[in-house]
């Protein structure tokens, strides 16, 4: 599969290698999420580029490991022995001929080995006249984050360049499964933007395939996935796990959290938190609400694999055990419209964030819900797929999202200018633009602005 949207991360990482001071580099993001190629194709291994990968064992030998490596760009350099990392690097340095990128992946492999390797690093970047520029990559997004940003660690404020690689958009995804728009949205719902993990599809004829293989089969490759992301970045993965587990059953109040884990809902501030960094979960407030306000808040997976993986998989576990994978994807086929639809909602959201639309820019897009009172003075609950503020308040669009078969634009817009007559937070000099954004074209789509995947997709 070819390598897709880190055209703008290469060319950055390109030009921090070609200043003419040394670089030191930071890059971090979860796992498969193609950091390790991105660096692979940007050195120069015929100059004589090192890169090392790190795995968990000891420290004295990562360093031979390393030595075995750089051997490869300086002759006989693995025929010493280097008590220690200081020594390994101003050896290196001295006896290079020319200037040449050395990158340290998964750098906290190293650390765990070599706890005091930060502080290493942060002296030899700051007293030796350095003849290579250092690139350290790693998947823990937490750890990576505390050596370069938290104000008390060795390496903080060092880093001339800081990448935060994050999934692919969902826009590249019928390039890389060479698919129709309509069928990238569902394909995305699963997979996600991880480069990795549309690799692993590509191998089978279809997706239903790919699902029964890799997320449903206990011997799948993707099986156990969940429990490695999570292992990266948490110490206490069970109490996460188990939050991810309530919102992926449907526990998406703060409230209904709580009272699932039988704890405090202020005991669940900081992991939550976390998991949103993460980029794991997601909270979502009505659109208009200050995002501070919690007793508005509702949570969700926004991980399209870990919110398979909660849906679909750990509740059925005992039965995939048995190798019935084949019942729980029947039981998800019957639900795929809704379960689709879902991230169809993201997806279009994300879409008018920042868009122009017919001439109008919007600001972040958002959901509502909330009551509204209906011509006769009842409360009527209300949700709203998609709102938008113009950038200069003057205009707001209001959305409905529908994964389904054909339906009604006319009695679709008929609800939606109801519900607009009577919104809260609609302000008086603001014009309402509607628009429907469905799978297939609706019956009298003439009546009101229509978005379909094709659309949607080419530009989210």
């Amino acid at each position: 599969m070819d390598f897709l949207d880190r055209k703008e991360d290469m060319e950055r990482l390109r030009t921090a290698l070609l200043r003419d001071r040394k670089q030191f580099v930071v890059i971090y993001g979860r796992r498969r999420i193609g950091k390790s190629t991105m660096v692979k194709k940007v050195l120069n291994f015929e100059r004589g580029d090192i890169y090392f990968m790190a795995d968990r064992t000891s420290e004295a030998s990562q360093r031979q490991l390393f030595s075995t490596v750089a051997a490869l760009s300086v002759e006989g350099f693995d025929l010493a022995t280097y008590p220690d990392w200081r020594s390994l690097l101003i050896n290196l340095n001295n006896r290079l001929q020319h200037r040449i990128t050395v990158c340290l992946d998964e750098f906290p492999y190293l650390v765990k080995s070599c706890p005091s390797l930060p502080s290493v690093l942060q002296n030899f970047l700051e007293t030796v006249d350095r003849k290579f520029d250092l690139i350290i990559c790693g998947s823990s997004q937490q750890l990576m984050q505390g050596l370069v940003l938290k104000k008390d660690e060795p390496l903080y404020g060092r880093a001339d360049e800081i990448f935060r690689m994050k999934p692919i958009s969902p826009a590249y995804t019928m390039q890389a499964m060479n698919c129709t728009a309509e069928e990238a949205v569902a394909e995305y719902s699963i997979w996600g933007g991880v480069p990795r993990y549309w690799e692993l599809r590509n191998n089978f004829s279809s997706m239903e395939a790919a699902i029964e293989s890799l997320l449903l089969n206990p011997g799948g490759t993707l099986y156990e996935e969940p429990a490695r992301l999570l292992h990266d970045e948490m110490r206490d993965t069970v109490q996460a796990s188990t939050l991810m587990s309530f919102i992926g059953t449907g526990a998406n109040k703060l409230s209904e959290i709580a009272a699932r884990a039988e704890r405090p809902a202020s005991d669940l501030a900081k992991p939550l938190a976390n998991l949103r960094e993460l980029g794991f979960i997601n909270r979502h407030v009505p659109f208009g609400v200050d995002e501070k306000k919690n007793k508005k808040s509702i949570y969700f997976i926004s991980d399209p694999l870990l919110r398979f993986h909660y849906h679909y998989v750990l509740p059925y576990r005992s039965i995939l055990e048995l190798g019935r994978g084949r019942t729980v994807l029947d039981v998800f086929l019957g639900q795929q419209s809704d379960y689709v639809a879902q991230c169809w909602e993201e997806i279009c959201r994300n879409y008018v964030s920042g868009n122009v639309i017919e001439g109008i820019i919007y600001n972040k897009a958002s959901r509502w819900w909330g009551d509204i009172m209906d011509d006769d003075g009842n409360a009527v609950p209300v949700e709203l797929d998609v709102v938008a503020e113009s950038m200069d308040k003057r205009h707001l669009l209001i959305g409905e999202c529908k994964w389904t078969g054909r339906e009604d634009a006319l009695t679709m817009k008929k609800r939606l200018d109801m519900i607009v007559r009577h919104l809260p937070f609609r302000k008086r000099f603001q014009k309402v633009h509607l628009c429907l954004f469905l799978k297939k074209m609706p019956t009298n789509a003439s009546c009101i602005k229509v978005f379909q995947p094709e659309e949607v997709m080419r530009e989210v």
